[in-house]
C-alpha cells in the first residue's frame, strides 16, 4: 500500500474570512420534576452571539455573565468546539472572532452550556457551504454529544416544551427529541440564587439505585407531564411531583429545596430547574403567577444571599441564526 507524502496529501477544506452568523438561544429548564434528563422547556431569556470568521487568529469578546473569568481567546468554549467539529467534517477555520452578549446564568440550572453548544453547533452550520444540509437534528446530535445529555439541548433547538431519549450504539448514543407546544395558560416563575452550583457537583449526590416503589411512582408522574404541561394545567402539581433526585441534592442547595417545599405545601407546582439551585414554579393563571412572585421575593428579602425574582415565560420558539456571507 502506497502512503502519500504529507507533500501531496489534499489540504483541508478551509473556511474562507468574512462570514458572520447572529446566534439567539433561549435558556432552558430541565426535568420538570420528575422528567429526569429527559424533559425540558425553553423560557424567554437569551444569550446572543456573533461569530465571524477571519484570516488568522481566535478571540473573544464577552459581555455580562463570565465577562471576568471566561477565556478570551482560542481556548473559550464555544470557539473549541466549533473548531472541533469542524475539523472533523473535514475544514480548517484559520480565524474566528466571538462576541458575547450572556444572559443566561451560569451554574444556576437554567441550561448556559447547552446554549454554548447549540451556539457552537449553530455556528458550524453557518461556517459550512448552504448546501451542507445541517438539520436541526444534526444540531440536537452535535451539542448533546457535547453536554452529555439533551435535555436541556433539545428546547434550545426546538423551543416549547421537549420530551427526549438516546439510543446507544456501537458507535455512540444517538439522540431524539419530540417538540409539544405548552399551554399557553403555563407561566414559568423563577427564582435565581446568587450562590451557583454545578450540575457535576449536583449528580454527585445521586444513588446509584432508588426503592422500587419511588421509581414506580416517578414513572407514573413522569408520564403525566406531557398531557399536564400540553392539555391539563391544573394536573401541573401532581405531574411535576418528583421521586428520583430532588430529594437527594439538598444538601447542596438546603434553601432552594426549603423554598420548594413551602411552596408545594401550598399548591403551587415548585421544582428545582436543572441540577439547581434556581427553582422554578409552574403557575397555570395570572392570579398564581403574581402570588408566587410575592412570596418568592417575600422569602427572598429574608435570605442572606440575593435571590433574583423573575417571570421568564415560555420561549414558543428554539434558537434563531441570521447568516452573511462575503
Amino acid at each position: 500500500m502506497t502512503v502519500a507524502s504529507p507533500a501531496t496529501t489534499p489540504p483541508a477544506n478551509r473556511v474562507p474570512a468574512g462570514i458572520v452568523a447572529n446566534i439567539k438561544v433561549p435558556a432552558t429548564s430541565a426535568n420538570l420534576g420528575p422528567g429526569f434528563d429527559c424533559a425540558g422547556i425553553a423560557v424567554a431569556l437569551y444569550d446572543e452571539v456573533e461569530v465571524r470568521t477571519t484570516d488568522a487568529g481566535f478571540s473573544a469578546e464577552i459581555e455580562g455573565e463570565g465577562h471576568n473569568y471566561l477565556p478570551t481567546d482560542a481556548r473559550h468554549l464555544i470557539i473549541t468546539q466549533i473548531r472541533m467539529r469542524l475539523e472533523t467534517l473535514g475544514w480548517h477555520l484559520p480565524g474566528l472572532k466571538l462576541k458575547a452578549i450572556n444572559r443566561i446564568p451560569h451554574s444556576r440550572g437554567l441550561g448556559s452550556s447547552a446554549a454554548a453548544h447549540i451556539v457552537a453547533a449553530m455556528a458550524v452550520k453557518a461556517l459550512l457551504p448552504p448546501d451542507a444540509g445541517v438539520t436541526d437534528e444534526d444540531l440536537l446530535q452535535w451539542a448533546s454529544e457535547a453536554e452529555g445529555h439533551p435535555d436541556n439541548v433539545a428546547p434550545a433547538v426546538y423551543g416549547g416544551l421537549t420530551l427526549s431519549w438516546n439510543e446507544h450504539r456501537a458507535t455512540g448514543d444517538i439522540y431524539h427529541a419530540i417538540h409539544l407546544a405548552p399551554h399557553p395558560d403555563i407561566t414559568p416563575v423563577v427564582a435565581i440564587p446568587a450562590k451557583p452550583l454545578s450540575t457535576a457537583a449536583a449528580r454527585t449526590l445521586l444513588p446509584s439505585t432508588v426503592p422500587y416503589s419511588e421509581a414506580v411512582i416517578n414513572a407514573s408522574r413522569a408520564a403525566l407531564l406531557a398531557p399536564a404541561m400540553t392539555q391539563t394545567p391544573r394536573l401541573m402539581f401532581a405531574a411535576t411531583q418528583d421521586w428520583l433526585h430532588q430529594q437527594y441534592r439538598q444538601p447542596s442547595m438546603p434553601e432552594t429545596l426549603k423554598y420548594i417545599d413551602a411552596l408545594r405545601a401550598e399548591g403551587h407546582a415548585a421544582v428545582v430547574s436543572g441540577a439547581g439551585p434556581t427553582l422554578c414554579v409552574f403557575a397555570t393563571d395570572t392570579t398564581e403567577v403574581a402570588a408566587v412572585q410575592t412570596k418568592l421575593s417575600q422569602r427572598a428579602a429574608k435570605s442572606s444571599q440575593h435571590w433574583d425574582v423573575r417571570i421568564l415565560p415560555v420561549a414558543t420558539q428554539g434558537a434563531t441564526m441570521e447568516i452573511f456571507r462575503p
